[in-house]
């Protein structure tokens, strides 16, 4: 029984969360600098071995209408390379998942400035903890 990481993809940054062994509570983990698709979904590859990953949620960038963006593809071909590494992929919508993040941090009374790593990687938990509480 592994864990679940999520990731929240972006172009410069990807934050990442995983779940307790229990699939309880999600807990932001760390973020990775996307240099380019190939080192991360390596970097990725090593955590999903390294914590006994049992598949990975990756937030989709819908627009407010539900429907792809260029965002929205990239995080496809992103999904394509890390699926071809034998890993289980579920998508969850992550609209507003960045902005609520950084509201929690903000309320937290952490200065977001110079944290967007923190912002990626709470978002990544955010969404996580959606799909833990729906799987109750």
């Amino acid at each position: 029984m592994g864990r679940i990481l999520a990731i929240d993809y972006g172009d410069q940054r990807i934050g990442l969360a995983l779940s307790d062994p229990l699939k309880i509570i999600a807990s932001p983990y760390k973020t990775i600098i996307n240099d380019n698709d190939d080192y991360s979904v390596n970097s990725i590859q090593e955590i999903i071995i390294k914590e006994d990953i049992e598949f990975v949620i990756i937030g989709l960038p819908l627009s407010m209408s539900g429907e792809d963006t260029e965002q929205t593809k990239k995080v496809k071909t992103f999904s394509d390379k890390l699926s071809s590494k034998n890993v289980k992929i579920i998508f969850i919508d992550e609209r507003w998942s960045s902005k609520a993040a950084k509201r929690s941090i903000i309320d937290q009374g952490i200065k977001t400035g110079h944290n967007k790593s923190l912002i990626d990687k709470t978002a990544a938990a955010l969404f996580l903890q959606q799909y833990l509480d729906q799987k109750k």
